[in-house]
């Protein structure tokens, strides 16, 4: 038995070694948006489904409006039902601004997730050749449209994915948001994906997605996807099936998003995407029992003694450390961190096939029970 659990620490600490080895090659490849984009030549529309957002979405439309190199630039806000004021607030901040409209949506199916249902409304709505979605909590670098239609332009993709600067203040918040980044870095080839057709080797982000207009509607848009909880990988996986190419790329330096402000969030925030994210119960253990492998017997058999296990802790906060210094985040002591923060996404992946089989999944107030 002891000599099974030394060969596991072994097993795991070389297993880390590589996945950090890994990180480190996508962090020399990753792609980063220019500086100083040249202007745009075309029509750009900038879409923003807003539910229950008057408190945070002012910052959002200022930074929209404060974009340069764009000519052609408008933003469309769908209102999804909300309640607090989130039109006006957006009126508001715009001040009569023509480049700005304000829709009013449509209520989703029973069941169904909103935001796809509201994104395929502002798809409609859209009048540019490039199609920019930035969620309610996003603020953009006054460069950042023209830089990510520069790279959708210069790369010839179809889908560019900027994965903003996640920014996290909280305990809750500083273990679990750093992992999204390093979740892709440490284990998606990115360049494989990018050429790829694969919709398995696919990463995105929907905060800031940056989409050819036609690519979108060849591939059939949000429309096809109105029940996926997490609708940004859905698109980019329905745009490889139409044949379009698409990258997620390094964008903490144009955008930033602050996506929960506390535990709680974080933990009702992943209760509701995980489970879709894992795929099957069997596919989620699987994970889990890897991860663990990886991540948390290294650390536990190095408080013990364990050499290799020492070796094994230090390689997964390499990879924590290389995330951060790529992609915008706070290095230290968080990175010290890093079996506690897969210890907790163990318990929320736990938490989210519990509360996908009770039927008591639900976001913004609305129920989940249709949703893939």
């Amino acid at each position: 038995m002891r000599r099974l659990l030394t060969a596991a620490v072994r097993g795991a600490a070389l297993g880390s070694l590589a996945a950090t080895a890994h990180a480190l090659v996508n962090a020399r490849l990753m792609r980063v948006p220019p500086a100083d984009p040249p202007q745009c030549q075309e029509g750009v529309s900038v879409l923003v489904p807003a539910r229950d957002e008057a408190h945070r979405i002012a910052p959002t439309i200022r930074s929209l409006l404060a974009q340069r190199g764009v000519p052609e630039l408008e933003v469309v806000v769908l209102d999804d039902g909300s309640t607090d004021g989130t039109a006006d607030e957006v009126r508001r901040v715009a001040g009569g601004d023509e480049r700005v409209r304000v829709i009013t949506g449509s209520a989703p199916p029973a069941g169904l997730p909103g935001k796809p249902h509201a994104c395929a409304q502002l798809a409609d709505a859209a009048r540019g050749r490039v199609l920019v979605f930035v969620d309610a909590d996003v603020v953009l670098a006054p460069h950042a449209v023209a830089a990510a239609v520069a790279m959708l332009r210069e790369h010839s993709l179809d889908v560019v994915s900027p994965f903003p600067r996640q920014l996290a203040d909280g305990a809750g918040t500083r273990l679990v948001q750093p992992l999204l980044q390093w979740s892709w870095l440490v284990f998606l080839p990115l360049r494989l994906a990018e050429r790829s057709p694969r919709p398995s080797l696919s990463a995105a982000n929907g905060q800031f997605l940056v989409v050819d207009s036609a690519a979108y509607r060849r591939s059939g848009g949000f429309a096809t996807i109105t029940s996926a909880v997490l609708d940004d990988l859905a698109l980019m996986r329905q745009i490889k099936r139409s044949g379009g190419r698409g990258a997620v790329v390094d964008g903490s330096t144009v955008a930033a998003c602050r996506m929960y402000e506390d535990w709680a969030q974080v933990r009702d925030g992943y209760e509701k995407s995980l489970w879709s994210a894992t795929g099957t119960p069997a596919a989620a253990a699987a994970l889990s029992v890897v991860l663990a492998w990886l991540y948390v017997l290294p650390p536990v058999a190095a408080l013990a003694g364990s050499r290799a296990g020492a070796v094994g802790y230090a390689a997964g906060v390499l990879g924590r450390v290389v995330t951060a210094w790529h992609t915008g985040g706070r290095v230290w002591p968080d990175a010290l961190a890093h079996p506690v923060s897969v210890g907790v996404l163990l318990t929320l992946v736990a938490r989210s096939w519990r509360a996908r089989r009770a039927g008591r999944l639900r976001w913004k107030g609305r129920s989940l029970r249709g949703s893939s």
